[in-house]
């Protein structure tokens, strides 16, 4: 018999076999809160009804239309209907299936628009797994070691980590700006960078939102020298921190390409780069393509996930819960001497975990997620050394599910660190 790679190692001892709203389902019936939605993927629930039943009808109609042979009616649509969501300008889409594939695509486009060959990225970034997805990945060495030589033309500026430089966030902003002018005189000249390519709230770099000025002086010095801004919003896109998009908690960010994914169709392969026509004019012939980009399922899942986060409101609920999580996962944190930060926007909250001397403590981290696994609460670690459990729940998360998941994630916690029979009267629990 063949088997699952053995390099895929998994964060949560679960095999779900069904999954509704905010829960999976094992086969014994077990329920799990699950506070990963798929890392960020499915925005509206397990099986929202109308995705499943958008999905459903599509399937009956046609699976596969593939989209430089034959245009299908939920590819259109959904072009259309992603114009009410861009933001001004951006007028054009190119889809593909994944978050690496839209990365590069985006890298290629600014390659071709500007006849430049450089792009700079930013310390603590994840982009991808792909071959030059992870030449623009410094997220961890995991994802690029042993597979050398990379993707030339990257370069790497410093990302205003205010908590890990334990700076101020106008201090660390400062930082930072200075840092990529640096690089621009050092290591690439302007005259030779394409793009500045960067997330808004890093991922597996450890949940770190920007501070507020950054993005505005990316956007000036692009402006400026004559460079592209690629936003990447595969994690932070479709309502995740409480805005539709990310960068417009900041009014003077604007994405020249910005790159979507993951929560776009509710669990459906679906990635996609919008920017202006102008703009997308300017790629090479027959440089956009593949085989099941624009899946017309996938599309179809997609504008049932436009409806049901536009008529449920739940990029405000996302909004309003995670101001609610974040209150009471850092009220819970005052408690304990190893959580050294909680940082997050809307419903993306990190927790990061250090020793009494300061050094990240993995191990901890590690610990409380299997512990809160064990307890029915699913979360993922992330950060360079794995020390920060990140909280993604889907948007459709409620008051109790947030109020639940806290009262869990304490007691997974103390287990965690020994002190669970004071903190929660349980007794003490090996957590391996």
């Amino acid at each position: 018999m063949s088997e699952l790679s053995p390099v895929l190692a998994q964060a949560t001892p679960v095999t779900a076999c069904r999954g509704a709203g905010m829960y999976l389902f094992d086969a014994a019936g077990e329920q799990y809160l699950d506070f990963t939605a798929g890392v960020g993927v499915t925005s509206t629930g397990h099986c929202h009804p109308r995705v499943v039943e958008a999905a459903q009808q599509q399937v009956a109609r046609l699976i596969h239309g593939q989209y430089t042979t034959v245009l299908h009616e939920p590819l259109l649509e959904l072009t259309a209907q992603l114009g009410s969501v861009l933001p001004p300008g951006l007028d054009s889409l190119f889809y593909s299936n994944s978050g690496s594939e839209a990365i590069e695509a985006a890298v290629r486009l600014a390659r071709h628009a500007t006849g430049r060959p450089n792009v700079v990225v930013f310390d603590g970034s994840f982009h991808g797994r792909t071959m030059g997805a992870a030449a623009l990945t410094t997220a961890s060495t995991r994802y690029r070691a042993g597979i050398g030589p990379l993707m030339p033309g990257v370069a790497v500026a410093p990302f205003p980590a205010a908590f890990r430089l334990g700076l101020s966030e106008e201090a660390a902003v400062d930082h930072a700006l200075h840092g990529l002018d640096h690089v621009l005189a050092t290591v690439t000249a302007p005259a030779e960078t394409a793009a500045l390519l960067v997330e808004p709230v890093l991922g597996e770099g450890g949940y770190v939102p920007a501070p507020p000025g950054f993005l505005a002086g990316l956007r000036e010095r692009a402006d400026r020298h004559g460079m592209l801004l690629i936003l990447d919003e595969v994690q932070t896109g479709f309502g995740r921190t409480g805005k539709f998009w990310a960068h417009q908690h900041e009014p003077d960010a604007r994405a020249d390409i910005l790159v979507t994914a993951k929560g776009l169709a509710s669990g459906f392969p679906l990635s996609a780069i919008a920017a202006s026509t102008e703009l997308m004019r300017r790629a090479w012939p027959s440089s956009q393509g593949g085989t099941y980009g624009g899946n017309a399922v996938a599309c179809a899942a997609a504008l049932a996930t436009l409806a049901v986060i536009r008529d449920e409101q739940l990029v405000e609920n996302a909004a309003v819960q995670g101001e609610r999580l974040l209150a009471a996962i850092r009220a819970d944190a005052l408690a304990v001497p190893g959580i050294a930060d909680v940082r997050g926007l809307g419903l993306m909250i990190g927790i990061e975990f250090c020793t009494p001397e300061g050094t990240p403590d993995p191990d901890t981290a590690k610990r409380a997620q299997q512990a809160a696994a064990a307890l029915g609460l699913l979360l993922l670690t992330c950060g360079p050394y794995g020390n920060v459990v990140r909280m993604i729940p889907a948007l459709v998360v409620t008051a109790d599910q947030i109020d639940t998941a806290v009262a869990l994630w304490s007691k997974a916690v103390g287990l965690a660190t020994g002190d669970g029979a004071e903190r929660n009267g349980t007794n003490h629990v090996e957590i391996r």
